[in-house]
C-alpha cells in the first residue's frame, strides 16, 4: 500500500511540475501565469479538483514516445466561483508549447460533456501553439470534436473563452463560438494565418500585435469582447462576469443581496437630457444611476461604442443592458452597432436574462459604405433578435426614436412588455426639419421654418405614441429605476412562446 501511495505522489508531482523549472520560468519571464496558477486564481481557494491529471498522448511517430508529460499540456476540472459550480480547462503552454493533440481534446471534450450534462458554465483558458504537428489529422480530429461540443453547448451553458496567449489557426474557432472572449493586452493574440503567411500571400507586413493583438480584436474585429491588462486582471474580471450568468438555461439568473432601495430617486436625471436636441450627453450616467449600486459590467467598450451593451443588476437580479449612446455618432444604428447588441439580445434570451433598453436613436446611419456592406441584412439582426426575445423586455425611450430605428430598438410592436418614454422623447417617422422639407417641398425658407415650428410642436413630443397605445406610460427621469424595478417584479413569471421550429433562420 505505501509503495502505490509514493508512485500515487511521484506521479502528481509530475503532471504538477508541467513542463519542468525552464519552461515555468519562461512563462514567467513573460508576465504569464502557468495554468494551474491561473486556475488557482480563478477559482475559490481549495474548491479545484482536477480530472485526467495522468493522461499522456498516444502518438508514436517523430520520436514522441520518448516525450511524455502526464496531464499531456492541458489541466482539467471543475471548482466553484463565489460558491457555484464552474468546470475549466487551462492549457499549459510549459508541455508541447500548449499544443492540442487527440487525448488533450477529449480531455476538454470530458468536462464540456459533464457540464452539459450537470447545468454549469464552461470557461477555457487559451494558451496554445495550435494542433500538435506530429500527430497530423488526430490533432485536426480533436478540434473538431471540440468544435462540436462549442455549438452544442451553445445556449445550453454559458461558455467565457480567456485567452491569455497564443491561439491561431484553427484553434480560433472554439473561442469564436463561445458567448463571450477575453484576452490579455501584449501577450495574446488570436489570427487564422500569422504575419509571415500574411507577408507571403499578400505582402503585407504586419506584427502578431496589429494582426490578432487584444487591442485590434477589442475595436476593430469585436472578435473578443474586453482587453484587459495582464492574467490576474483578466482571472477576476471573469470572476465579477461569471456572477451575474446563470449556471445553465434551465436555471434562473443568479440572486444577490442589495441594499440599493429599489424605488430610490434619482432627481438628478431630470437634467440629463441637454435643451438642445443636437447637445449630446453621456447615457452611462443613466445606466449606473438606474442600475443597483451603480454597478455595470460593459462588454465591447471600444467597439461600436455607439451603442452600449451589459450586465447590471436591479434589486439584487441580472439584467442585460442595451442603449444607445448620444456621444458617438449621435447614437445611430450601424452595421457594427447592429450586430453587436444582436449577439447580447439573443444570448441574454437563451439564458432569460431580462432585457433592459434605453433608446435615444435618430435613425440608421447613412452612407453608401454603409449600404454596400449591407446595412440592411446586419440592422435586421437586432431586429430579429428583439422580435424573437421572449424575455421580460423593458424599454425606456429618453430622447429621439425616429424611424425604422424606433421600431428596432425594443419596441412596442416588437412584444416590449413595458414601454415608458420620458418627457423629452420625441416619437416620429423622422425629425422635424427633414419631415416638413419633404412634406413641403418648394415653399421658402420661412414658411419652411414656420411649419418645422407647428411639427415639433405636434410631433415633437411622446404623446402621439402614447395615444396609440405604443407608449404604456410617459414617465419622470427621476422615477426610472423604481419604474423598471415594479416592471421586471410584474414579469418574473412572463411565459410566451415562438411558434413550434427546428430553428429559426436569422439574417447571417
Amino acid at each position: 500500500m505505501s509503495s502505490t501511495i509514493q508512485e500515487l505522489e511521484r506521479r502528481r508531482e509530475a503532471a504538477r511540475a508541467g513542463g519542468g523549472e525552464k519552461r515555468v520560468a519562461a512563462q514567467h519571464s513573460k508576465g504569464k501565469l502557468t495554468a494551474r496558477e491561473r486556475i488557482e486564481v480563478f477559482l475559490d481557494e481549495g474548491s479545484f479538483e482536477e480530472l485526467d491529471m495522468y493522461v499522456e498522448h498516444n502518438c508514436v511517430d517523430f520520436g514522441m514516445p520518448d516525450q511524455v508529460v502526464p496531464g499531456d499540456g492541458v489541466v482539467t476540472g471543475s471548482g466553484t466561483v463565489n460558491g457555484r459550480l464552474v468546470f475549466v480547462f487551462s492549457q499549459d503552454f510549459t508541455v508541447f508549447g500548449g499544443s492540442l493533440s487527440e487525448r488533450h481534446a477529449q480531455k476538454i471534450c470530458k468536462i464540456m460533456d459533464m457540464a452539459m450534462k450537470v447545468g454549469a458554465p464552461v470557461i477555457g483558458m487559451n494558451d496554445s501553439g495550435g494542433a500538435r504537428i506530429q500527430e497530423g489529422v488526430a490533432s485536426l480530429a480533436g478540434y473538431a470534436e471540440v468544435f462540436q461540443r462549442n455549438v452544442l453547448a451553445s445556449g445550453v451553458v454559458p461558455q467565457l473563452s480567456l485567452i491569455m496567449g497564443p491561439c491561431a489557426g484553427g484553434a480560433v474557432y472554439s473561442p469564436a463560438m463561445t458567448d463571450f472572449i477575453f484576452m490579455v493586452k501584449d501577450s495574446s493574440y488570436m489570427f487564422v494565418t500569422g504575419p509571415d503567411v500574411v507577408k507571403t500571400v499578400t505582402n503585407e507586413v504586419v506584427t502578431q500585435e496589429e494582426l490578432g493583438g487584444a487591442v485590434t480584436h477589442t475595436t476593430k474585429s469585436s472578435v473578443a469582447d474586453l482587453a484587459l491588462e495582464n492574467d490576474i486582471e483578466t482571472l477576476l474580471a471573469a470572476r465579477d462576469f461569471i456572477d451575474f450568468l446563470p449556471a445553465s438555461n434551465r436555471e434562473k439568473p443568479p440572486e444577490r443581496p442589495c441594499h440599493d432601495p429599489w424605488d430610490r430617486i434619482e432627481d438628478s436625471l431630470d437634467t440629463l437630457i441637454p435643451p438642445s436636441a443636437n447637445q449630446p450627453y453621456d447615457m452611462h450616467e443613466l445606466i449606473r444611476k438606474t442600475l443597483d449600486e451603480g454597478d455595470f459590467f460593459e462588454l465591447q467598450p471600444a467597439h461600436a461604442a455607439n451603442i452600449i451593451i451589459g450586465f447590471g443588476r436591479i434589486e439584487g437580479r441580472t439584467v442585460g443592458v442595451v442603449a444607445n449612446q448620444p456621444m458617438v455618432l449621435a447614437g445611430c444604428l450601424d452595421i457594427n452597432s447592429s450586430k453587436k447588441a444582436a449577439r447580447f439580445v439573443r444570448f441574454c434570451d437563451a439564458f432569460e436574462i431580462p432585457i433592459v433598453t434605453f433608446v435615444d436613436v435618430p435613425g440608421f446611419l447613412p452612407g453608401v459604405g454603409q449600404e454596400h456592406s449591407g446595412i440592411i441584412k446586419h440592422g435586421a439582426k437586432l431586429l430579429f433578435a428583439y422580435a424573437e426575445a421572449t424575455v421580460p423586455k423593458i424599454t425606456v425611450i429618453t430622447r429621439k426614436a425616429y424611424g425604422g430605428a424606433y421600431d428596432v430598438m425594443s419596441s412596442k410592436h416588437l412584444r416590449g412588455d413595458l414601454n415608458y418614454a420620458w418627457p423629452t422623447a420625441e416619437i416620429a417617422v423622422m425629425g422635424a426639419k427633414g419631415a416638413v422639407e419633404i412634406i413641403f417641398r418648394g415653399k421658402t425658407p420661412e414658411e419652411i421654418a414656420e411649419r418645422t415650428a407647428e411639427y415639433e410642436a405636434r410631433f415633437a413630443n411622446p404623446f402621439v405614441a402614447a395615444s396609440k397605445g405604443f407608449v404604456d406610460e410617459v414617465i419622470m427621469p427621476h422615477s426610472t429605476r423604481r419604474r423598471i424595478a415594479l416592471g421586471l417584479r410584474k414579469l418574473r413569471n412572463k411565459k410566451l412562446e415562438n411558434p413550434w421550429k427546428k430553428h429559426d433562420n436569422i439574417p447571417l
